[in-house]
């Protein structure tokens, strides 16, 4: 008789949740691990001593407070239009070199803003 109610027994069903933890760990990994946004580039050209440079200087130096163009502060969203008058056209190159303080976000942050306002030729020199 003990073996009939042995057989009568049901069977226990294997437990999913070990499974489901490491399916939910992988898919934490996964997601951290994952870039979402998507990489932008700037094209830039770096200054070399053999450019086709031409007209007036176009040197426009960022620094963290402020942006001088040729030596003097201009503000940033006039930059574009006090260049104008330095350029033939507005494929020129305008050169940019940044200052020991200034950081790469401020130098991105000016070098859009050039881009925006139509002025795509942007060289940048130490």
């Amino acid at each position: 008789m003990s073996l009939m109610l042995q057989t009568m027994r049901r069977r226990r069903s294997m437990s999913l949740t070990p499974m489901i933890d490491v399916v939910f760990l992988l898919l934490v990994f996964f997601m951290l691990a994952a870039r979402f946004d998507q990489t932008q580039s700037l094209p830039i050209t770096l200054g070399t001593a053999g450019s086709d440079y031409s007209g007036p200087p176009r040197l426009v130096d960022v620094t963290p407070e402020s942006v001088l163009l040729n030596g003097v502060e201009t503000e940033v969203s006039a930059l574009a239009w006090a260049l104008l008058p330095l350029m033939e056209n507005t494929d020129d190159i305008v050169i940019l070199r940044a200052r020991s303080d200034a950081d790469v976000q401020r130098l991105v942050d000016v070098m859009g803003i050039l881009r925006n306002q139509g002025l795509t030729a942007l060289a940048l020199v130490e």
